[in-house]
């Protein structure tokens, strides 16, 4: 591990702060590449408008015309937390603007697979349907929107995947219309927006589109900012990059979740996940809520992620959100021994005193493929390597197929790469797709040796050793008046994620005592610029040299009704 300091660009942090950002704040966000306060201005106005994202006026028109028609409409949503939050905020929105019916179909991850197949299409034709949404896939449903044009269905495909490509050419399924920010011809900026935020901006056009047919007056119109509390818990739980238009989606979520303006199902899953929704965080959404919701679609039904998302009553509420505690307490313990078991066979691809290989692949006939994606991302942390898992697929009729799923490391595009061996080793890759940093792909039981060596390849090709070494980004050394219980509680409050980091500062320290607590982690006590402070490195259970540089982040901690600073380190390297 290599600890690294971000250059702080000195006009930028000059600039914030004399605009009135405190001093840290300035420097953290300047090395974010902020460079002026209007950046931080996390208003609804300045977000940006729809007229930019190609496809919203049509999609706008359609949706328009069938709540005039009285048309039933079937929302098709994906089995993860920005598919469930995306259905969620489809139905309740669109029921706002007027649609009196309005279903919902949600496939099953083992029997089902991903995306608009055919047999879905077909059920949502049998449901008595008109109009067939999908959200958070459907850009690469070829067959499923075929298939639901043949039998009469309008189709709005609104997504915020890659779409497919073949001999260099984007192939687009032949939707009535698509809302994509990634498909040709789009000029919307944010193009790291998540399913559940298209979903978000398809509303705000329908609603325009209503306002102005004469529906509703601008004064009375139906207020969607509502929504916005399961639009950041999507965004964030789906690891988009957090750009300037994402992070002002989040931060206008969370403020309403801090003033308990929440959906009554949402609330019910801060109870349940032990957490406080009056001083809710972006951890909150990615590590507790998030993984409550995705872990329906990984060992049971969806279904039940989205109904807690949607009801309004506070006892189904509850008695939904601790149903989905419980599976993920179910998800967890599978994860844990499959974990071990992946990792020990990813270990045993190379020597003790071997680099890994360029890219790790990893499969076992007990593999649960509901956590294939989990595991795959603690080995990448674990190995620093593009890395994929695959357990066979447990369909009827589909017990030769090996399920996969990929996590990347920087400076590997996942997507890209499963595109090249796709090219490279034609039919080995049945099905494929995803982003830069998480893919998935299926394949045939006896092609397994021939993906490894595939995805071996392209990443010999792609990586280097700069590309190869583990590296963390931080921000410094702390100045010691910055370690504050208000200051630390401040930070908390920004949005932090993908693509716009927690603060992390690094620096050395003298490791005055260490123990392990709970036999798996570390406890400290360090001197930080000459005053004591506590710490603690969670997983951790190598000691530590007397001086040592560490990289943390901050924390407070309650000791005897006393909230005290705390670091919690997050790597060290030994200074030499």
């Amino acid at each position: 591990m290599k600890i690294l300091v971000r250059e702080i660009p000195p006009r930028s942090a000059w600039a914030l702060e004399q605009a009135g950002i405190h001093p840290l704040l300035a420097q953290l966000y300047a090395a974010r590449g902020v460079q002026s306060v209007q950046e931080l201005d996390d208003g609804l106005a300045r977000l940006i408008a729809p007229t930019e994202m190609l496809g919203l006026s049509a999609a706008a028109t359609l949706l328009a015309d069938a709540i005039a028609a009285d048309k039933t409409l079937c929302i098709v949503a994906d089995y993860d937390c920005d598919g469930a939050t995306a259905c969620a905020v489809g139905i309740r929105g669109l029921r706002l603007l007027g649609a009196k019916h309005v279903s919902y179909i949600v496939p099953d991850r083992v029997v089902d697979g991903y995306g608009l197949t055919s047999p879905i299409s077909e059920r949502v034709k049998a449901s008595g349907a008109d109009v067939l949404i999908t959200v958070d896939n459907g850009i690469a449903s070829f067959e499923g929107v075929a298939t639901a044009r043949a039998l009469g269905l309008q189709v709005l495909v609104t997504d915020h995947h890659l779409p497919a490509s073949r001999d260099g050419q984007i192939m687009l399924p032949e939707a009535d219309v698509i809302v994509n920010p990634n498909q040709p011809g789009c000029t919307f900026a944010s193009k790291s927006i998540a399913g559940v935020g298209v979903m978000f901006y398809v509303l705000l056009a329908l609603r325009a589109e209503l306002r102005q047919r004469g529906v509703f007056p601008a004064a009375t119109q139906p207020k969607l900012d509502a929504l916005l509390p399961l639009v950041a818990l999507g965004t964030v739980a789906d690891v988009v990059k957090l750009d300037a238009n994402n992070r002002r989606l989040v931060a206008q979520g969370l403020k309403r979740v801090r003033a308990l303006m929440l959906p009554t199902g949402l609330a019910s899953l801060f109870v349940a996940a032990g957490r406080d929704a009056q001083v809710a965080t972006t951890f909150d959404f990615g590590f507790a809520l998030g993984p409550r919701i995705n872990a329906a679609g990984r060992l049971s039904d969806m279904t039940l992620g989205i109904e807690c998302l949607l009801t309004d009553d506070a006892a189904r509420g509850l008695e939904l959100a601790k149903a989905l505690d419980g599976i993920n307490r179910e998800r967890r313990e599978i994860e844990g021994s499959m974990r071990e078991q992946a990792l020990a066979v990813a270990e045993s691809l190379f020597d003790d005193n071997e680099e890994a290989p360029p890219a790790i692949c990893v499969f076992d006939p007990d593999f649960h493929e509901g956590v294939v994606g989990i595991v795959a991302s603690r080995i990448k942390d674990k190995l620093h390597r593009p890395t994929f898992v695959f357990a066979q697929s447990r369909a009827p009729g589909r017990e030769h197929e090996l399920k996969g799923s990929g996590r990347s490391i920087p400076g590997f595009h996942l997507r890209d790469a499963l595109d090249l061996v796709a090219k490279r080793h034609p039919g080995v890759l049945l099905r494929f797709g995803g982003h830069a940093m998480a893919a998935g792909c299926t394949i045939a039981v006896e092609n397994f040796d021939a993906f490894e060596q595939g995805l071996s390849q392209v990443a010999r090709e792609w990586l280097d050793a700069a590309t190869l070494m583990r590296r963390l980004d931080t921000d410094g050394p702390l100045k010691p008046e910055y370690r504050r219980v208000e200051l630390v509680d401040a930070l908390h409050k920004e949005v932090w994620g993908q693509g716009f980091a927690p603060p992390t500062f690094s620096e050395e320290v003298e490791v005055l005592s260490q123990r392990l607590v709970g036999e798996k982690h570390l406890a400290l006590k360090l001197k930080h610029q000459g005053q004591p402070v506590d710490g603690i490195w969670f997983g951790h259970t190598e000691p530590l040299p007397a001086r040592v540089k560490l990289a943390f982040r901050l924390d407070a901690d309650a000791w005897n009704g006393i909230r005290r600073v705390r670091f919690l380190v997050e790597a060290a390297q030994a200074e030499l």
